[in-house]
């Protein structure tokens, strides 16, 4: 399955090698400095390479006899400790451009130091470059690793036995279904952690064993309580009793089973929009719930005491959780330059599926909240990163007055739908609303034009000149 669409392909090409983007020519073979590459983004920022794209940003294309077996010995590779070192699991997609196939293969930021055949490779905007014999840049490059990630804090008298054996049998499930052939489903427990990065050594003492990434994500509660003693997720419902709560769910087990526990408690109180995307409906409570818990679980300082919280009130839904920040203040998703804080963690959760590219939680909440509550979600980052999503519209004077022509629709995903088939010809905002039976414009353009628009669910047939009069908005849905 395509994670990218095709004009961010393109987009990436047209930027040219630079830091974070590496093109490959790999007609009908992986040659060495494709490995060195994945070695150095890991070790660096991450990256995108490309393959079957010349230096210059020519696309010459893989030959199409070539594209199996390079994805085949590709993803063999990097899970061969022979070839990288330790092993990290990568997805490698195929696209056609003007009739040529195109391999992308999206590379996160790792938590770790990788080796190339032994070789430490890092990464600038020359290039990959070995620094396995500069004693200075390889300390430099463990001490950031280990002093920015605490996931990776290795616990050597951890017991694999303390871990639940049956979530291991899940995730191998899980990622069979949607990948067969994953390296996962064939490994015993201990290579999956060793493949995941949840069980390393550490290089400079030869301590090795279970990380914190490990035990968080398959330990059992007292195990991850001996860890980690201060860790727990608190699910507040807080309506009628706003000095305590009127529900609650004191959450200290693993991720895997908190991410569970957190949708069911919001599944249990809050109601649920339906919404036709393409052809399918879909949750939108699901689809906003599924990435705020995520990343609240995901994106979380574990060395800090501060307990997570999610708060469900009248209007809104409050989650807050502790945070090494790499910026203050209110977060711009269109904006926005994403920074992993638990790689490993982010990494697993992508790899069952339960989220998608890093920074597409913050885009994916906006988009559907516009549509689920008419209102703007906030991100504000600091020691606490902070997120609200409302629950009802921004208030508005002209909201009372439509309630009427609103109801005509029966619901507002109902509505949705109406708008989207009628809009398969270009309409003008008139039109529109006429068609809805509204008289306030400017209740129809913030409470329900405007969303459709942030939403991506309406195009705009001159979108370089959005207040034209003779402006219409359509949908390819």
């Amino acid at each position: 399955m395509q994670t990218v669409k095709i004009e961010n392909l393109e987009s990436l090409i047209n930027k040219g090698e630079c830091i974070t983007i590496e093109f490959k020519e790999s007609k009908n073979k992986l040659n060495k400095d494709v490995y060195e590459s994945v070695c150095a983004f890991l070790n660096r920022h991450g990256g995108h390479l490309l393959l079957g794209v010349k230096d210059n940003g020519e696309i010459v294309g893989v030959e199409k006899d070539s594209v199996e077996l390079l994805k085949k010995n590709f993803v063999s590779s990097i899970n061969n400790p022979l070839i990288l070192n330790p092993t990290f699991y990568l997805n490698v997609e195929d696209y056609e451009i003007d009739g040529k196939t195109v391999l992308h293969i999206n590379i996160p930021e790792s938590s770790q130091v990788h080796r190339y055949k032994g070789k430490i490779f890092d990464r600038n905007e020359d290039g990959d470059f070995n620094i396995t014999d500069n004693t200075t840049l390889v300390s430099k490059l463990y001490t950031r690793k280990q002093s920015t990630y605490t996931e990776n804090r290795i616990f050597p008298y951890a017991d694999m036995d303390e871990l639940e054996g049956d979530l291991f049998t899940r995730v191998r499930k899980t990622v069979g279904n949607l990948r067969p052939g994953h390296p996962w489903v064939s490994m015993d427990n201990i290579d999956l952690l060793k493949s995941a990065g949840m069980y390393l050594k550490d290089q400079s003492t030869g301590k090795q064993g279970i990380t914190l990434a490990g035990i968080l994500i398959f330990g059992s509660e007292l195990m991850i309580q001996t860890a980690l003693p201060h860790y727990r997720t608190d699910a507040i419902l807080r309506r009628e009793n706003l000095d305590r709560y009127d529900d609650r769910d004191d959450i200290r087990v693993n991720l895997l089973r908190s991410y569970e526990r957190l949708m069911q408690f919001i599944s249990k109180h809050l109601n649920d929009k339906f919404y036709l995307e393409g052809d399918q409906r879909v949750s939108l409570r699901d689809k906003i719930f599924r990435e705020a818990i995520s990343n609240l679980l995901i994106h979380r300082e574990f060395s800090n005491p501060f307990p997570a919280k999610l708060i469900i009130e009248t209007n809104r839904v409050y989650i807050e959780n502790s945070n090494k920040p790499h910026g203050n203040g209110i977060i711009d998703p269109n904006n926005y330059s994403p920074y992993p804080k638990n790689p490993t963690i982010a990494k697993f959760f992508k790899e069952i599926g339960w989220v998608d590219e890093l920074g597409s939680g913050v885009r994916n909440i906006y988009k559907y909240n516009k549509i689920y509550s008419g209102a703007e979600p906030e991100f504000n980052e600091g020691d606490v990163f902070k997120t609200v999503i409302p629950l009802t519209p921004q208030a508005s004077p002209q909201a009372s007055p439509q309630a009427t022509p609103q109801a005509e629709t029966d619901s507002e995903d109902k509505r949705t739908e109406l708008i989207l088939e009628f809009c398969k010809e270009p309409r003008s905002r008139k039109e529109i609303q006429e068609f809805l039976g509204l008289k306030d414009r400017k209740y129809f353009a913030n409470s329900i034009l405007k969303p459709l628009i942030k939403g991506n669910l309406l195009n705009l047939t001159m979108p370089d000149k959005p207040t034209s009069p003779n402006q219409k908005y359509y949908s390819d849905r």
